[in-house]
């Protein structure tokens, strides 16, 4: 691991002094962006203004969600940069435009930061500075305090970082309205606690690519029934917190159908995953998890989404 760590930081160091160019294509720059997750990034947040400002002008959160979609590739950008030495030796990761040498390191960091300043900038001059504050504190948190210290540091790594990934609906609030509200704090801790079952279900999965990479994720640090427990648990937490979009007044009656029965449905998962402790039923149901959560998540702001965009909201209570 340091032989491939300090292989990597030559290469960061080389690329920055010689300004040696690589011949990846546009694809390779995009997928730096990391899009599947930068696509979570925009859509959580298109759905928080939709929810706390339904009559937002059209080009504000145009402008909004696009500034927001680049700061959160610009993170991604900014992680791959860091953690080529460790991609290079995961099974799931080396294919990625640095370790597959496509992208030099240099090229990514100057991208990333580029990207970085301008989002938060453009962000600020187009709606407000609170906003742009908040872009730039999760930039930051996901680069500096995620990928930098707690991903290489403690088990507890996925839940202090996972609040980067959960912070676009206050962000996309604060755009909108100049203020961080309820509806923004609640999906942020739906998005928070959702994010230690649904990625320590692939880590059990994905354990061996992690200890290769000297990642200290909790199935390797902690074992895998403590991974198993702390799940079930976390995910305890999940199902009603899903449902309290209802009780605060701004999820209806087809939300709470749709938060009822994921909530279940990822509770029955967790379950299966704490009792089947070994083999590969176990491994298997651990997979499914991880694929129920991205599907629960997703249908609970789908349906927000439908509700207030559509127009067919009606508070369940009161």
């Amino acid at each position: 691991m340091n032989t491939v760590s300090n292989s990597l930081t030559d290469s960061r160091t080389e690329s920055l002094a010689n300004g040696g160019l690589s011949q990846g294509e546009v694809s390779d720059f995009f997928a730096l962006l990391k899009p599947r997750v930068m696509f979570l990034v925009v859509f959580t947040a298109l759905v928080t203004m939709v929810v706390v400002h339904p009559d937002v002008h059209p080009v504000l959160a145009l402008v909004s969600l696009l500034m927001i979609a680049v700061g959160g590739g610009a993170s991604g950008c900014l992680n791959m940069w860091w953690d080529a030495d460790i991609d290079a030796v995961m099974t799931r990761t080396r294919k990625r435009p640095i370790p597959a040498g496509k992208i030099q390191p240099g090229e990514a960091l100057a991208f990333g930061t580029i990207l970085s300043v301008g989002s938060v900038i453009v962000l600020g001059l187009a709606s407000n500075w609170l906003a742009a504050g908040l872009l730039a504190f999760t930039i930051f948190f996901y680069v500096v305090i995620y990928s930098m210290w707690l991903k290489r540091s403690t088990p507890q790594n996925i839940v202090i970082g996972g609040a980067a990934g959960a912070l676009p609906p206050i962000v996309a609030q604060a755009a909108v309205s100049g203020h961080v509200g309820l509806e923004g704090l609640i999906l942020f801790a739906i998005i928070f606690i959702w994010t230690p079952p649904h990625f320590w279900a692939l880590a059990l999965v994905k354990s061996g690519d992690y200890e290769r990479a000297g990642i200290p994720m909790m199935p390797n640090v902690a074992g895998p029934d403590s991974t198993r427990t702390q799940i079930l648990a976390y995910t305890l937490l999940l199902a009603p917190l899903g449902m309290s979009p209802v009780f605060f007044g701004f999820g209806g009656l087809a939300y709470a159908i749709i938060s009822l029965v994921g909530g279940l449905g990822m509770l029955a998962l967790a379950v299966q995953v704490y009792r089947l402790r070994k083999g590969e039923p176990a491994m298997r149901v651990a997979q499914q998890l991880f694929g129920f959560s991205i599907l629960y998540l997703f249908l609970l702001f789908a349906t927000l989404l439908a509700e207030h965009g559509l127009g067919f909201f009606r508070p369940v209570l009161g």
